[in-house]
């Protein structure tokens, strides 16, 4: 078996031309701005598909975020080659592993060699809501979850000054109607005040789209270097240290919580109206864009504290920090 197989030499491109085709049509209808020449297509059509994918990823998607695959086994029905060393995968069950995300279909040995350019296919894509961040942002070719900037906008259009602004609860049923919608109907749910005329539904689905990614958007590996940062009692060291942490964020974990920051200093400028100030919104955000990787109560009751004060901190210094 091929461990490092050399893209432009190998023959199963032929094999798999038709397949490969059909994906990079997919993409291209998907991709809402790209254009390629008859030349690049010509000399697509000569390399392989993982050659293909990454020039596929150059091109047309503008917000180029690496992706893990996202591999598990998988038992193919007839004869079946592996996309990376173009091996034919023997057995009769479990011969390989497939990526849920984009397809790809690999040996299991092979999958540890194969580079992090996961492309998601919007078909397996199931839903908004509990799906990767990275995985939504990449699948729908956006800079950050379309679920974060419909919210936003329709929050910062209508909400602003409405009192208690994400403190208070809109009603359970209604934030699930607007879950639903997302997952059914993607960038174009309607949320607007004609179907959902209540603003605090519409804050209560984005905390809990937030509340519900599998990974949050400050990251499982990045939390505690926060918790030390924000436990530096120097003010100007305690903010080079969440600039330095924050630059370990995934790409677009960094740019989700950038925007969000933009928009929650908005609130807080309409304070005096809604009555939420920066400490009041690191509160509330606190628990829901931070998870401790230690299921332990005890440590998220310690940890609390230090949660408010790094969202308070991002929202005041978010000109400086971002």
């Amino acid at each position: 078996m091929t461990t490092n197989p050399i893209y432009e030499h190998i023959g199963y491109a032929t094999l798999l031309r038709e397949k490969v085709s059909r994906r990079l049509s997919r993409s291209k209808n998907e991709s809402r701005k790209t254009s390629v020449t008859n030349e690049e297509h010509t000399a697509v059509e000569k390399i392989s598909s993982l050659v293909r994918r990454a020039a596929l990823t150059h091109n047309d998607n503008h917000f180029n975020y690496e992706k893990t695959h996202n591999f598990k086994v998988h038992t193919f029905r007839g004869p079946h080659w592996c996309e990376y060393c173009a091996n034919f995968m023997w057995g009769l069950i479990a011969q390989g592993v497939r990526c849920s995300d984009c397809g790809l279909n690999v040996h299991k040995q092979c999958s540890k060699h194969v580079p992090n350019d996961c492309q998601p296919d919007l078909k397996r894509i199931k839903k908004v809501y509990c799906c990767d961040l990275t995985t939504l942002v990449k699948a729908h070719n956006t800079q950050r979850p379309m679920v974060v900037d419909i919210c936003i906008r329709e929050i910062e259009a209508r909400g602003l000054k409405s009192e208690g602004l994400y403190r208070v609860s809109g009603f359970t049923e209604h934030i699930e109607d607007v879950k639903m919608a997302f997952d059914r109907d993607g960038e174009k749910a309607d949320i607007s005040a004609n179907i959902y005329p209540d603003i605090n539904i519409i804050t209560g689905a984005l905390k809990l789209y937030f509340r519900d990614l599998p990974i949050p958007v400050i990251t499982y590996d990045t939390y505690p270097k926060f918790i030390e940062a924000a436990k530096i009692s120097n003010a100007d060291e305690r903010l080079e240290a969440i600039h330095d942490v924050l630059m370990l964020l995934p790409p677009a974990h960094y740019e989700t919580l950038r925007y969000l920051m933009i928009h929650l200093k908005k609130v807080t400028m309409n304070e005096k109206d809604n009555f939420m100030n920066a400490e009041n919104l690191g509160i509330v955000f606190g628990p829901t864009l931070m998870r401790s990787p230690e299921d332990s109560t005890l440590t998220t009751l310690h940890d609390m504290r230090y949660q408010k004060l790094i969202v308070q901190i991002l929202i005041e210094n978010e000109d400086v920090l971002f």
